[in-house]
């Protein structure tokens, strides 16, 4: 049995959305050569294709996103994360790469809500009113890096490392109080 504890514990806020640090999450970094034949072959084993850049998909309950030129991240069940490590790190072993789980390094948080955007149009400099369904953007948070994708409809998913949690808690609580909507509609031209 684990004794492993989220960043925050589920700690939510109720503001025009709703904020909610998601709890213990699986996360796994792969790095290497993204073409990699060896790399390609262990994705597909899961079910995945190398995602193309800046893209994030989702397959069987976990998503694999592209974070660089040489890095993947893999999103699953946390309990799972040691497992998936140990089968990618074997299936990589005679290849130059590195396969790390940082789970316990990274927070989640989930933005649900029709103005999900707003909370983070506030704090980024990334375009995030246009962010498409299946793209994740890396930027800063303020202060801090981020990697931000639209999860659902209605709700938008931030990683952030965990060391900094309490901090982005804090500002996306800020962000989404009730009344600092940033708008209805778009301004009139007259």
């Amino acid at each position: 049995m684990s004794n492993a504890v989220s960043a925050l514990q589920g700690a939510t806020y109720q503001g025009f959305v709703s904020v909610t640090e998601a709890g213990l999450i699986g996360m796994i970094s792969i790095r290497g050569d993204l073409t990699s034949k060896p790399l390609l072959k262990a994705l597909k084993a899961k079910g995945f294709s190398a995602p193309a850049p800046r893209q994030i998909v989702t397959y069987a309950g976990m998503s694999l996103a592209w974070m660089s030129p040489d890095e993947l991240l893999l999103i699953c069940d946390h309990g799972e994360a040691p497992k998936q490590v140990q089968t990618l790190s074997s299936a990589l072993e005679k290849t130059h790469a590195l396969v790390c789980n940082v789970s316990d390094a990274r927070a989640l948080f989930r933005i649900k809500g029709a103005k999900s955007d707003q909370v983070l149009m506030k704090l980024s400099p990334a375009d995030i009113a246009t962010l498409p369904a299946g793209e994740m953007r890396r930027t800063r948070l303020a202060q801090v890096a981020a990697a931000v994708w639209r999860s659902a409809p209605d709700e938008i998913s931030l990683i952030c490392f965990r060391s900094v949690a309490t901090y982005v808690q804090g500002l996306l609580e800020t962000s989404a109080r009730p009344g600092s909507e940033l708008f209805e509609t778009a301004p009139s031209s007259s």
